[in-house]
């Protein structure tokens, strides 16, 4: 990766993925590469509900971050924008929700 190549929450993860939490949740786990990287996808000042809130359109007050240091893993939970598989539903099973979250860029590496 050249110098000037952003780094984003993908690039430091073995895995980003999202899915059902049921009809009315969407949870999105990144697996971190290390602890190196998990340090700072955990880092409250970085990633926290504000910058999720801005990314999905959700209240910060309805969203849950649990962060798992021993398996390096950041786990982000928030309400579905519409129920599971109702007629405005266009990714049933919120495969997709994690792009915006994945392409975030992170503070200098």
């Amino acid at each position: 990766m050249a110098e000037t190549d952003t780094v984003t929450l993908a690039d430091l993860s073995h895995e980003v993925r999202s899915k059902n939490a049921g009809p009315f949740w969407v949870t999105i786990e990144l697996f971190l590469r290390d602890e190196d990287a998990y340090r700072i996808a955990a880092d409250e000042t970085f990633l926290d509900e504000h910058t999720v809130a801005r990314l999905y359109g959700v209240l910060p007050d309805d969203i849950q971050i649990f962060r798992v240091p021993s398996l390096n893993v950041v786990k982000i939970s928030f309400p579905r924008p519409v129920t599971q598989a109702s007629l405005r539903d266009r990714d049933v099973h919120s495969g997709q929700q994690h792009v915006p979250l994945a392409t975030l860029p992170v503070p200098s590496v």
